[in-house]
């Protein structure tokens, strides 16, 4: 009874073009054709399930993310990603703490929306595979949407085999994928590629060289300190400087926190965002007074934002000011990663807040209580899900999802 009504489910959804006389199909008959040795055929099966939206078609449209067409394989990792994501993603400029000159792709763009957008579906290892392993192909494009692809779908702890892969991603002749695996790496945090991201430090190219540290540092690798240390020293400035110093800051050893005190007055507000960072996470009481004065007025919203996170780091009651500063929508996301790390303390003090009359802070807030994992917010996220804002209640819908899904 139930897989009848699957099927009758999926029929409705599914409407065949005039070439088919308007007959409805089965939703193993469009699985079937995946395999259909026409392209065209292919093709079509994989649009007809991305419209109709039914999660059951993760698994079986895995093959095609590795298949001899390039058509194909880039429509289905752009199909894959719609059932993780509400939006229909375009490729875009990246920009924010990531500098990227060029235009990203579909899977780059997927991956700039953040982890806290994806809905918490099961994802077959062999789709994860898959996408490392388009890594490696001989088209650019698909190489490239593939292994951001990859960053936004999967999930932590990933097979021995899909670790091996995104290490020799690291080491790929294509500088792009390169970035991109140290980028996936960092977002996943898979430690098992420690050394091979030292090693990237030093790679050739600029793009590389700033993912990998950035990447150490979200993994909040002590061991690699001394040798972040020594990058800060080398760039000074610069992008260089400034993820060196971000990686440093999310480790937040105490040896770095006369570093940190140094760049506190840098006149580049990405310095100084880091450094007031590393003094919050290193637990520097000594600096409260200083970081109070620059919660005020510093003149960069995502520096005063950062101080406010110290600052309750610290024992201050700071967290209404994140989330007051939330209202710049430059630092938003910057403001979510912050109350994620905080930690689900801060489920009280966030709900009163989903009454904000601005959209995207009232939208991030939802987003943040998914993350934090602690069932008390479901109460407030259903009343959320009658929000008269279509993103809101879509974010309710998508936090309370997360919360409920199986640990």
């Amino acid at each position: 009874m139930i897989l009848k009504r699957v099927f009758l489910l999926f029929a409705a959804a599914l409407m065949v073009a005039a070439t088919l006389s308007a007959q409805q199909l089965r939703f193993d008959d469009v699985v079937r054709n995946l395999r259909n040795p026409d392209p065209k055929t292919r093709i079509s099966a994989v649009r007809l399930l991305r419209d109709a939206k039914y999660p059951e078609a993760v698994g079986p449209m895995a093959p095609l993310v590795l298949d001899p067409i390039d058509d194909i394989q880039l429509e289905t990792i752009a199909a894959e990603l719609s059932f993780f994501l509400d939006e229909d993603v375009k490729p875009k400029k990246m920009v924010g703490f990531v500098v990227e000159r060029r235009k990203s792709g579909i899977g780059a763009a997927a991956f700039e929306l953040g982890p806290l957008v994806v809905w918490p579906r099961p994802v077959p290892p062999e789709l994860v595979t898959a996408l490392l392993q388009a890594a490696d192909d001989e088209n650019a494009k698909v190489r490239l949407d593939a292994i951001y692809a990859a960053g936004v779908i999967a999930k932590a702890p990933l097979t021995a085999d899909q670790v091996a892969r995104l290490i020799k991603a690291l080491d790929h002749y294509d500088p792009a994928v390169r970035a991109g695996a140290a980028r996936v790496i960092g977002r996943l945090k898979i430690v098992e590629t420690g050394d091979a991201l030292l090693k990237a430090v030093n790679d050739s190219q600029a793009d590389v060289r700033y993912a990998a540290i950035r990447a150490l540092g979200a993994m909040r690798n002590a061991s690699a300190t001394a040798a972040l240390t020594e990058q800060f020293a080398y760039y000074k400035k610069g992008e260089g400087a400034w993820s060196a110093l971000d990686a440093l800051a999310r480790i937040a050893a105490p040896g770095s926190v006369p570093l940190f005190k140094e760049r506190l007055q840098d006149k580049d507000p990405y310095l100084r965002r880091a450094a007031v960072e590393g003094l919050g996470r290193a637990g520097d009481t000594a600096s409260i007074e200083i970081l109070e004065r620059n919660v005020t007025v510093d003149e960069s919203p995502m520096v005063r934002i950062a101080a406010a996170f110290a600052l309750q780091k610290l024992g201050q009651n700071y967290a209404t000011r994140v989330m007051d500063l939330m209202a710049t929508s430059k630092v938003t996301a910057q403001g979510q990663e912050y109350l994620v790390e905080l930690g689900p303390s801060m489920i009280a003090i966030i709900v009163p807040r989903l009454q904000e009359p601005n959209v995207e802070v009232r939208e991030a807030l939802i987003d943040v209580l998914g993350a934090l994992g602690d069932a008390s917010a479901i109460p407030a996220l259903q009343a959320a899900e009658k929000d008269l804002n279509a993103s809101v209640a879509a974010a309710a819908k998508r936090a309370i999802a997360r919360l409920e899904a199986p640990k």
